[in-house]
């Protein structure tokens, strides 16, 4: 499990508000979020959608005149 250093900030009663993270982690943890709903979507494609490579060629030609 990824190791989180983190800050907590608190109001006047030092019950919390707020959890602040560096930059570094927060791009990490942003990435690994990316990562994972990709996979999700790629995951539930239908493949009876996906087009051959000659028929992808067509498409994209057609798309660029």
């Amino acid at each position: 499990m990824l190791k989180i250093k983190k800050t907590y900030l608190t109001d006047e009663k030092n019950r919390p508000l707020a959890v602040q993270i560096d930059i570094k982690t927060f791009e990490r943890m942003e990435q690994l979020l990316e990562d994972y709903a990709l996979g999700r979507l790629i995951e539930e494609n239908d493949s009876s959608e996906n087009l051959s490579i000659e028929e992808a060629k067509t498409f994209y030609k057609k798309l660029k005149d």
